[in-house]
């Protein structure tokens, strides 16, 4: 990064008015210089008998997973593991993979996280683009792996089953009555392969304990993202990233003291379910409920059986919580942190949520956030005591927000749209090997900080509460306008007989682009053109002329990204193919 970090806040902050924070909420925080394996040997150390994680009724303490964590760094380092190599992670949320990302964390590698469903094409790009040394995945997946071939940089894959992480017992009837009847035998005769219970159980008594010189600002994971360009790179993040994030949260939100468990189903490879589902509670002593797959209804039974604390999820998990026949006369006063992030949240399914947790004794409501794979996670919280509607909160202590002129560094006033930019000690590296991109969204500007230009369109009040409206490249200019399509989907799902809906913009001779929205329409309600007719009469009076949807598509389900994000992208090609055949 530039050689002026932001936590490092060149200037007085009297000096930064645009520095606003609300309440009692501090400005700055001294987070510790721990690297993420540090941090959790401080809680071991600190809290040794509280139960780490808890994983399909099995409990772990965290003395337990301290001496988890260090066997397999000895283990990763008999191998050939060292200090700088990028070891890849394909896993869901199970003990092996947290396990796997401190030790890794402890020699001083970078654990490059990924979807455990990606495809072999997907993979084989992953490996490559990431070089690899060695990769951690599970035996359902690891067909999907590229062969082990001379030259090539991945060198070995270390394949895991679910029954390590499960007593004899459930091991036995997982293997045999449950998923893993499906679950492909193990080549060990295949050049690379290793497997996982039979390295934790080779001698490592000769192995020198790893001492990592790396410090806390320092390359530590990798995450892919599209980013503001849409093109696959890895964020390289540091252990800052995730302390600055983890802790800034606990600061800001000022809920996470009043429990100490966190439901963890959102994934470990999208930055969100990392950091603050996992990395937060392991950070502070807290205990993580690892859940690897998860329904809608299983997620609402969990709930009502482990009844956690804090739970933190995408808009879509909560909106099948309302409707869920497992919590319609559930006690959710256990819950005491609900956190949404990673999409859109409209105003009117909030309000929806908030009052069915009122409904059900619940005393808080959904707290929303801002951020980016590039940010991490959240850099922004709703704070403890007020909400605004379409805000997604304030700032966390250290974190910058400025909102300039797109294309600029000039700050617009406040209320005023504009590009969203961070400055933080969450804001990541750089993109690995891609220093054009990497320059292309970090910028020093003449205040003297580095600057993460999001690419997404929001503004600021002046009591410093930040309002998301749209990323750059999804907005629509109609006729010389600007239409922001979440502003528009708002409306139309506030009508009573649409479930939910995506606008996208399409080639239009006439005005550049014309508005285009896909309906899924609630259960029983007809597909016909007088259902398309109230639509458009319904946004009429709600929505700008030039604003207004000129077609209607109705579509069973919208389509999603693996992190649950609505893919509008997808909706894009498939009217451009629509049109082609047309034509």
């Amino acid at each position: 990064m530039a050689e002026m970090m932001a936590h490092e806040f060149p200037l007085p902050l009297e000096q930064m008015p645009w520095l606003n924070h609300y309440g009692d909420v501090p400005k700055y925080v001294d987070y510790p210089k721990d690297t993420l394996y540090q941090a959790v040997r401080k809680s071991a150390e600190k809290v040794p008998d509280n139960v780490a994680y808890e994983f399909m009724g099995a409990k772990v303490k965290y003395s337990r997973f301290l001496s988890d964590i260090d066997h397999f760094a000895l283990c990763l380092k008999k191998i050939g593991v060292v200090q700088g190599d990028h070891v890849l992670i394909c896993m869901p949320n199970c003990p092996q993979a947290v396990t796997a990302f401190y030790a890794i964390s402890k020699i001083g590698g970078i654990a490059v996280m990924i979807h455990p469903l990606s495809a072999k094409g997907e993979i084989k790009f992953y490996v490559d683009n990431s070089d690899c040394k060695v990769a951690i995945t599970l035996d359902m997946f690891y067909l999907n792996f590229p062969d082990i071939v001379p030259g090539m940089k991945l060198e070995k894959i270390i394949v895991s089953s679910m029954t390590d992480a499960l007593s004899p017992v459930k091991g036995f009837v997982y293997k045999h009555f449950l998923d893993g009847r499906k679950d492909p035998k193990v080549d060990k005769s295949k050049k690379g392969i290793i497997v996982w219970s039979e390295l934790l159980k080779s001698d490592v008594s000769g192995i020198e304990e790893p001492v990592s010189t790396k410090t806390c600002y320092d390359d530590a994971v990798m995450l892919y993202t599209g980013g503001t360009t849409g093109l696959n790179k890895g964020a390289m993040l540091s252990s800052m990233n995730f302390t600055s994030t983890a802790l800034g949260m606990v600061e800001l939100s000022q809920v996470l003291h009043d429990g100490k468990v966190m439901m963890a189903v959102m994934p470990i490879f999208h930055g969100f379910g990392l950091c603050a589902c996992v990395h937060l509670p392991f950070a502070i002593g807290y205990t993580c409920i690892l859940v690897p797959r998860f329904t809608p209804d299983s997620y609402s039974k969990l709930i009502v059986k482990m009844r956690p604390s804090f739970i933190a999820g995408v808009p879509t998990l909560y909106e099948h919580m309302i409707r869920s026949k497992w919590l319609q006369n559930a006690d959710l006063s256990c819950l005491k942190g609900i956190f949404c992030g990673g999409d859109t949240l409209p105003i009117e399914a909030k309000e929806r949520m908030d009052a069915f947790l009122k409904e059900h004794n619940c005393s808080t409501f959904v707290r929303e956030g801002f951020g980016c794979t590039e940010c991490l996670t959240a850099t922004t919280i709703t704070p403890k005591n007020e909400q605004r509607p379409g805000s997604v909160g304030i700032p966390m202590p250290n974190v910058i927000y400025k909102i300039v002129k797109p294309g600029t560094e000039e700050r617009v006033p406040y209320g005023e749209d504009g590009e969203m930019c961070i400055s933080a000690p969450a804001v990541m590296n750089g993109y690995y090997k891609n220093p054009e991109e990497t320059a292309n969204v970090l910028r020093k500007h003449s205040d003297g900080l580095t600057w993460l230009h999001t690419g997404d369109i929001g503004y600021m009040d002046e009591d410093g509460f930040i309002y998301f409206k749209q990323r750059i490249k999804r907005m629509i200019i109609t006729s010389g306008y600007n239409v922001y399509p979440s502003q528009v989907e708002n409306i139309l799902d506030t009508h009573p007989d649409v479930n939910a809906s995506c606008v996208i913009g399409v080639p239009d001779e006439i005005r550049g682009n014309r508005v285009v929205a896909y309906v899924v329409l609630k259960d029983g309600v007809p597909v016909s053109q007088e259902t398309k007719d109230k639509l458009r009469s319904y946004c009429k009076e709600r929505i700008a002329r030039y604003a207004l949807p000129r077609e209607f598509e109705f579509i069973d389900a919208l389509p999603r990204t693996k992190v649950a994000k609505v893919d509008y992208r997808v909706l894009e090609r498939m009217y451009a193919e629509k049109s082609a055949k047309k034509e």
